[in-house]
């Protein structure tokens, strides 16, 4: 497999944690506005970074490479955005991304230790 740039890791691990997410949120409610609502609080940068808080203990010597070099890609973050957490949120999707592309039962325990009964 080629190897992809680390943006390509955080893009993919974008839409691969939304997934995830709005995959556990259709099950809570038919309600759009409430839908949206339970989705957007766990996609948003600031839980994306707790997220990462949380499993940075566990992380083998390679994931910690591949996050820190994630929160250190040069993206342009928004006003509203603070920035060490956009970047933290950055590494997390970075690492969803790599694992999702390269150790998907790494993913999933992942997915448990976070605990994502939403």
């Amino acid at each position: 497999m080629t190897e992809m740039s680390l943006k390509n890791y955080a893009y993919i691990g974008d839409a691969v944690w939304e997934l995830k997410i709005r995959s556990l949120t259709i099950y809570k409610t038919n309600n759009p506005r409430n839908l949206h609502k339970i989705t957007t609080e766990k996609v948003k940068a600031g839980f994306q970074a707790e997220c990462l808080h949380k499993i940075e203990s566990i992380l083998t010597e390679e994931e910690t490479e591949i996050a820190r070099r994630g929160r250190n890609l040069p993206i342009p973050v928004g006003r509203r955005q603070i920035q060490t957490e956009y970047r933290q949120a950055t590494a997390f999707e970075t690492l969803i991304g790599w694992w999702y592309l390269h150790n998907q039962d790494r993913l999933e325990e992942i997915y448990s230790l976070l605990d994502l009964g939403i």
